[in-house]
């Protein structure tokens, strides 16, 4: 089985690749049988000389390779029909602008897996980049703070070559006693912890959170059972929670008047309760002005993610009065940052880890018949075919003229 490297095509450029050059040798290491191909890019943050180094052939045609693997959407000039394709393809949402994209893999016949599809029997994702969205997404917060009250200044993370550096710049900094709440105990919300941690900010409980001043910044990281309660005033059941939450409501007013910054890296499930809302932001007891929403719903969970920002524009301002998008420097602006693709900014640290899961959790299943079904629960399209399990994109597909499809 021969494998390709695929060259990111995406625009604005990505400069991460799901394997390393240190980690192509050692997956080759593990599985010496494996033939391995890298397309040649001038984008990506390991450069091509660095992969031939390591005895890997460089070239502009992968053509002849079985399993093609990239990290963004491929375009769909670019795809080779009848192959194997692992990427982020962004459609099991029905995301309307890659609608065509899956069109055309199940045109070119092409069997196709998704690196989010990845996931064990329980349902749990195995790679991911969210670590770093939340490492990035922590420098960013403090970016702004900055920024927003003129105390220092902060380079852009994606000018910086990696975590260590970006976590140098942050221990640099002097800041007030801010209190800081933190949400999510994913891999989002870890990585964010991570970065927290390391800069020496203190982790306080949820009880000394609300009753102690404190003369130096202090963060608290909490779980839906501290933000959300239920209506009828019952204890909260967490595992009723997730098999349905109508019964809850939020209950983050309270962290809301006691924090001066937002981070956010919660998962929000379908039929959730909001989080932060609207009347929260208005209310005069309102003490939160920088919200860094590393999750990123859109018009979702926190009233003031109004869209998705940019790695080039990565602040915006929110009038909580208004609830409209405003400068970031207007005195009742709360500052925002939603940028949806937080990863990018962090191109090494996140290729390098994401190679490691990759290598884990993903490369063994292609040798071992896939005795744990990882493929199989992946695979949403097969010889120009919806997978069962993914067949809900039928209408999906089908939405365009004399469409032959399934």
């Amino acid at each position: 089985m021969k494998f390709g490297i695929l060259k990111e095509r995406k625009s604005p450029p990505d400069k991460r690749v799901v394997f390393s050059p240190e980690m192509l040798e050692k997956l080759k290491e593990k599985f010496p049988a494996i033939e391995i191909k890298v397309e040649a890019s001038d984008i990506r943050i390991f450069n091509d000389s660095e992969y031939i180094s390591k005895g890997f052939e460089v070239t502009d045609d992968i053509s002849d390779c079985d399993v093609l693997i990239g990290v963004k959407e491929i375009p769909v000039d670019a795809l080779i029909p009848h192959k194997k394709y692992i990427f982020f393809s962004h459609t099991i949402k029905k995301q309307p602008h890659n609608q065509k994209l899956l069109q055309a893999v199940i045109d070119k016949e092409i069997d196709l897996y998704d690196h989010e599809t990845f996931v064990d029997e329980e349902g749990k994702r195995l790679i991911g980049f969210g670590r770093y969205a939340g490492n990035v997404g922590v420098y960013n917060a403090f970016r702004a703070f900055g920024l927003k009250y003129e105390l220092y200044s902060l380079s852009k993370a994606e000018t910086l070559p990696d975590k260590v550096a970006l976590i140098s710049r942050l221990k640099k900094m002097i800041l007030p006693p801010i209190k800081i709440v933190l949400t999510g105990h994913g891999k989002v919300g870890m990585g964010a912890k991570e970065m927290l941690d390391a800069m020496k900010i203190k982790e306080v409980s949820v009880e000394n959170y609300f009753s102690k001043n404190y003369n130096e910044p202090v963060y608290v990281h909490i779980d839906v059972e501290h933000y959300n309660k239920r209506k009828d005033g019952k204890a909260m059941d967490k595992t009723e929670f997730y098999k349905d939450p109508s019964a809850y409501e939020s209950d983050f007013g309270r962290f809301s008047t006691a924090s001066d910054m937002f981070i956010a890296g919660h998962f929000y499930g379908t039929g959730a309760p909001v989080i932060l809302s609207a009347d929260m932001l208005k209310s005069a007891d309102n003490r939160i002005k920088i919200i860094a929403d590393i999750s990123c719903d859109i018009a979702g969970p926190i009233a003031s993610t109004l869209r998705s920002s940019t790695i080039a524009e990565p602040f915006y301002g929110y009038h909580p009065f208004e609830e409209k998008e405003t400068d970031m420097f207007h005195p009742a602006a709360i500052v925002v940052m939603a940028v949806d693709n937080l990863p990018c900014e962090l191109p090494k640290d996140a290729s390098v880890g994401f190679g490691e899961m990759f290598l884990e959790h993903i490369i063994p299943a292609f040798f071992n018949d896939d005795k744990d079904g990882v493929l199989g629960r992946s695979q949403i399209t097969e010889g120009g075919k919806l997978t069962e399990k993914f067949s809900y994109l039928k209408d999906y597909i089908n939405e365009k003229e004399n469409a032959p499809h399934i």
